[in-house]
């Protein structure tokens, strides 16, 4: 277990320590690969696209840490904790921030600003979180 995601788990930490469920990772890396190729379909709606990335990004990057044996208490801790568990720099989890934010502002608020390069990048961005997943194996 890494150093830095024991010291984020515990009472009132964004992390739990719980065993790495085979069956819940496969069924992350599943739907995680099935929306990462559904959102590199052109013909579909820009928005649909970021959605099915940016949620492609989360089902890998909690299979990453589902796969070190932690559960999030939020969906932000996955992307925040990739350099802790796929050894991945800022170059992949500042793209998944911006993302993540675009996101928010979109369910919450009604005002999801994107284009065709974001949602380029955010591919180009969980594609890397999904190589790196297969590495690992």
């Amino acid at each position: 277990m890494s150093a830095e995601l024991e010291n984020l788990s515990g009472p009132g930490k964004p992390l739990k320590a719980e065993p790495p469920d085979a069956n819940e990772i496969a069924g992350l890396l599943r739907t995680g690969l099935a929306r990462l190729g559904d959102a590199r379909n052109a013909s579909l709606a820009l928005e649909s696209r970021f959605d099915l990335a940016y949620n492609a990004a989360h089902a890998l990057c909690l299979a990453a840490l589902r796969r070190q044996g932690y559960r999030a208490s939020n969906r932000y801790i996955v992307f925040q904790v990739l350099p802790h568990t796929l050894g991945l720099g800022p170059q992949v989890w500042r793209v998944l921030d911006m993302c993540h934010n675009k996101r928010n502002l979109g369910e919450y608020e009604g005002l999801l600003e994107i284009n065709d390069r974001l949602v380029a990048d955010l591919i180009t961005a969980t594609q890397t979180v999904a190589d790196a997943l297969a590495g690992g194996e």
